[in-house]
């Protein structure tokens, strides 16, 4: 599959962030791997990335994605109804404590979204990558496009000037969520900012950077009346499988 083909540049994502019983990440994390990545992008979606959560040792995060919402119904239903589900699936559930909360995103322009290549993914058992991916995400009102549109027009332009593009730059996807079975967060209107690093040194520079540059100072107090809590920043470390490193 090349970078080019829908699948790899998914109009659809969801962001899911799972909270573990305690020292059950890794056992969740080799199953994963092993069971669930090629079954699940034979039905349609593309696993973009699985991460270890730097911050919470009992959670796992992760993205998927899909070229549209009528292939998202068609691809979950087929793998959670589907046998490779049936058998591991509730391995995977006694793992969880918590597995609903999850963000239904698109990018939020043109080529903003991701753009991978399952072909080129490590094999199973593939040692985990020195990487450190930071997810920042914003949240405004429900309906309101002014905090949005200061985070494309204004910050956007500082981070490509300061440091590495980001990988994505995805918005909340509004259509009803038609896989009922999988619950979504409703009545959110974020933005969020996935980037790589070649560790969280460099994360920390291209920060300050940022937090430093003129134009910085002049977009963060709209921003900042816009949205409806503090951005929550993600530390992720990328398993050996992710796409996304």
């Amino acid at each position: 599959m090349s970078p080019t083909d829908p699948v790899g540049r998914p109009a659809v994502i969801e962001l899911r962030q799972y909270t573990l019983r305690p020292g059950r990440r890794d056992e969740l994390i080799e199953l994963f791997d092993r069971e669930f990545v090629e079954t699940q992008e034979e039905t349609g979606m593309v696993v973009l990335g699985q991460f270890r959560d730097l911050d919470d040792p009992n959670r796992f995060v992760w993205l998927r994605g899909f070229p549209d919402m009528a292939v998202r119904h068609r691809a979950l239903t087929a793998f959670y109804g589907g046998p490779v589900w049936a058998e591991h699936g509730p391995q995977a559930n006694d793992t969880m404590v918590d597995s609903d909360d999850v963000l239904l995103l698109r990018p939020l322009s043109d080529g903003s979204g991701f753009a991978v290549s399952p072909s080129e993914r490590p094999q199973a058992g593939a040692p985990a990558p020195d990487r450190f991916v930071s997810a920042t995400v914003w949240s405004f009102p429900p309906g309101r496009p002014d905090g949005i549109a200061l985070i494309r027009d204004g910050l956007l332009p500082v981070l490509h000037k300061t440091g590495p593009a980001p990988l994505a730059v995805l918005t909340t996807e509004t259509a009803h969520n038609t896989f009922a079975r999988l619950p979504v967060r409703t009545g959110e209107n974020v933005a969020a900012v996935f980037t790589s690093y070649p560790d969280e040194s460099a994360y920390r520079r291209h920060l300050a950077e940022v937090q430093d540059h003129p134009l910085t100072r002049e977009i963060l107090p709209g921003i900042e009346r816009e949205q409806t809590a503090a951005p929550r920043t993600l530390r992720l470390a990328p398993t050996g499988r992710s796409l996304i490193s």
